[in-house]
């Protein structure tokens, strides 16, 4: 793949997560009715977190059985999922980024470390 087409499809990876996550957002109190996304936030942070829990294992299943588009579909799924919990707990993308941007360099083992 050309350098340049990867760099420019990262960063429009990260504008799509910003601009779903604004939808996310907006979709808190609408009619559940209409939105899943509504409906998520209806139910609560539990069901939140059990739908994320539930992607993640189909992420895992996907990766073991299935051909890699099959894989990228069900990440974009879990990555809705975790969009959703990060709206429920007051937690902005940006917030995640500068998280990862100020672990770069450093060994996830000396990282992990840290945190004890």
């Amino acid at each position: 793949m050309d350098k340049g087409k990867a760099e420019k499809g990262a960063s429009g990876s990260i504008d799509v997560v910003e601009r779903l996550f604004g939808v996310i957002e907006s979709r808190r109190g609408d009619n559940p009715e209409a939105s899943h996304t509504a409906k998520l936030f209806s139910r609560g942070r539990g069901k939140i977190c059990q739908k994320l829990g539930e992607e993640a294992v189909e992420v895992v299943v996907a990766a073991l059985d299935q051909k890699p588009k099959h894989v990228a579909r069900e990440s974009a799924d879990l990555l809705y999922h975790l969009l959703v919990l990060w709206a429920e707990v007051g937690l902005a993308p940006a917030q995640v980024w500068a998280e990862l941007e100020a672990r770069e360099g450093i060994s996830g083992i000396e990282e992990k470390k840290s945190r004890k």
